[in-house]
């Protein structure tokens, strides 16, 4: 049976931004709030993968950032917020929906907004599960050289079409030949963001364009129980960087994703999804 656990969109008022939100599953069961890195709106935590997790008996917050999807947008080049806005936005998502604590699930880019959470504002923190990133620290690898030749110029954002395969394109580079990257699949999610996405060129360069203030904050200093999950196949931040963060947090643990990119492959997910459950506490 595939049923549908989506409670539907919302757009909520938060921080003086209209942010578009979608839960899943059962208000009364633990919260996790999935947060997503630069330029990807919520799609990217895919609604089957949002099924899954609320079937373990758990709420399952998404929504768009700022400049992503439904939700409130700049002018290309002017973000009218900073990173701790960002975080700012997570917590209002929380009051919104009633929810005290929940486990922040943070990927990319939003791994400082993680590390924010976890440090300014634990009350709110019930665990954290950091995705694909990195603390940051000198010495660690650097991106792969294939992956800037692999990723096509930028194109001209009046031409969806162009948008969608420069998309595509970016997103097969950043999964690092991983065997389990879907073109099929994800050229359908892109042709989807990209149609419902308010201004795609705000999208694109924005979230590189704001100040990343509040971002030095101390890994060592979070307390919440961590796990990292980080592909083997990772071109953008290679595997060191998990390795890294793992050591950085006090007592987090590490889950391998073999044969994922900077990505969460669907074939990965029986490894995650367990995973994920039982670090917060669910039924695998």
């Amino acid at each position: 049976m595939n049923e549908n656990l989506s409670n539907g969109e919302q757009l909520l008022e938060i921080n003086d931004a209209e942010l578009c939100v979608e839960t899943f599953g059962n208000p009364a069961n633990p919260a996790i709030l999935f947060i997503d890195g630069s330029t990807a709106s919520m799609l990217w935590w895919e609604t089957e993968l949002c099924e899954q997790i609320s079937r373990g008996d758990r709420f399952v917050i998404r929504y768009d950032n700022r400049d992503t999807g439904r939700s409130t947008n700049y002018p290309p080049g002017q973000p009218g917020y900073r990173y701790t806005d960002l975080a700012a936005d997570a917590l209002g998502i929380l009051d919104a929906l009633n929810v005290d604590r929940a486990h922040i699930v943070c990927r990319s880019m939003s791994g400082g907004v993680g590390l924010l959470l976890g440090v300014d504002h634990p009350d709110r923190v019930e665990s954290l599960t950091f995705v694909s990133t990195s603390t940051g620290a000198d010495g660690l690898p650097p991106s792969s050289p294939e992956l800037a030749s692999a990723i096509p110029a930028e194109p001209d954002t009046a031409d969806s079409g162009a948008v969608v395969e420069y998309i595509v394109a970016s997103a097969k580079a950043c999964s690092g030949g991983s065997p389990y990257f879907d073109e099929t699949a994800t050229r359908a999610l892109v042709e989807r963001d990209v149609a419902r996405t308010r201004d795609i060129a705000a999208t694109l360069g924005n979230h590189y364009a704001m100040s990343f203030d509040g971002s030095s904050r101390d890994f060592a200093a979070i307390k919440a129980p961590t796990l990292v999950a980080h592909g083997d196949h990772d071109p953008v931040l290679p595997l060191a960087h998990g390795h890294s963060l793992r050591d950085a947090v006090p007592g987090a643990t590490l889950l391998i994703l073999e044969g994922a990119g900077h990505d969460l492959p669907k074939p990965v997910w029986d490894v995650f999804v367990p995973a994920l459950l039982q670090h917060t506490g669910g039924r695998a």
